[in-house]
């Protein structure tokens, strides 16, 4: 089954942040149906860095591409202001394409983008950003290649205006609508009614973001398609990580923390490191 397919079911499809061939690997292993490449995860650990536009569109495709040698399952990826104009959207969408990618995220922020939940971002005027979903859609190779168009007019310009600019990006040839920053669950609902029946929604849960945090069932519930966990992986990883080197420099050795941690072997079962040495006894010769 297709994305495009998947997200015209009536169960909604929860698709977890990732950041890189590992995190993606172990997501698909628990069973997700699709991932979530966040560029916030990606500037939070390849750079160490906020989410404030920092991060290029050859780093994502590069990331997209390890990931995609990695699993087979679809993966949405997260592609900013599209890193510029029309035009450069237009490239954004074909190298991510080339890359993998099964759906590209958009949104209508001016450049350097910000956060969703982070404050005083602004937008660039619903036209220009129709334009660009419009371009997207006519460079893309493949119909089955999703644009998830986000409006982050909640906090700019009111709910009301975040209402109006989706209607906008629907009409523009947006396939999913991405209302950014809820900041209620009755907001929630009130985007799922509006929209109801005419586009595919995702909702974005971010742990002590502006959105109250929901469960995939009651999004379910409420209409939308899709809900993601974008910097969650992330928000975990660093903490456990604190803890460790915290240890390891209390203690000069891994003892203390050994039941929070694969062991050699538990790791290379995981990386399938058995398995990729047979395969590749397959090709030896002589």
């Amino acid at each position: 089954m297709s994305l495009r397919e998947r997200v015209q079911s009536n169960d909604i499809l929860v698709a977890p942040g990732v950041y890189d061939g590992l995190t993606a690997a172990i997501a698909a292993d628990a069973g997700f149906e699709a991932l979530y490449l966040s560029g916030a995860a990606v500037a939070y650990t390849r750079l160490g860095r906020p989410d404030i536009g920092l991060t290029s569109v050859t780093e994502m495709t590069d990331t997209m591409a390890l990931i995609r040698d990695r699993v087979e399952i679809p993966v949405i990826i997260d592609a900013d202001t599209g890193f510029g104009n029309a035009l450069n959207a237009q490239r954004t969408m074909r190298l991510y394409e080339r890359a993998g990618a099964n759906a590209l995220q958009v949104e209508d922020q001016t450049s350097p983008k910000r956060c969703g939940h982070l404050s005083d971002k602004s937008l660039i005027s619903k036209g220009e950003m129709a334009g660009k979903i419009a371009a997207m859609a006519d460079a893309r190779a493949s119909d089955e290649t999703l644009i998830i168009a986000r409006t982050d007019a909640v906090a700019v310009e009111g709910f009301e205006a975040a209402l109006d600019r989706g209607e906008a990006y629907v009409q523009a040839g947006a396939d999913l609508l991405f209302i950014e920053a809820p900041r209620s669950s009755e907001e929630l609902r009130r985007i799922a009614d509006h929209f109801g029946g005419r586009a595919p929604l995702l909702a974005n849960m971010v742990e002590g973001g502006a959105t109250p945090m929901q469960n995939a069932d009651d999004l379910e519930a409420l209409g939308y398609s899709i809900v993601i966990f974008p910097g969650g992986i992330v928000r975990a990883l660093a903490r456990t990580a604190e803890d460790y080197y915290a240890s390891l420099k209390a203690h000069g050795t891994n003892r203390p923390f050994s039941d929070r941690m694969f062991d050699f072997g538990g790791l290379n079962a995981r990386i399938g490191t058995d398995e990729m040495l047979d395969l590749g006894k397959r090709y030896e010769t002589g």
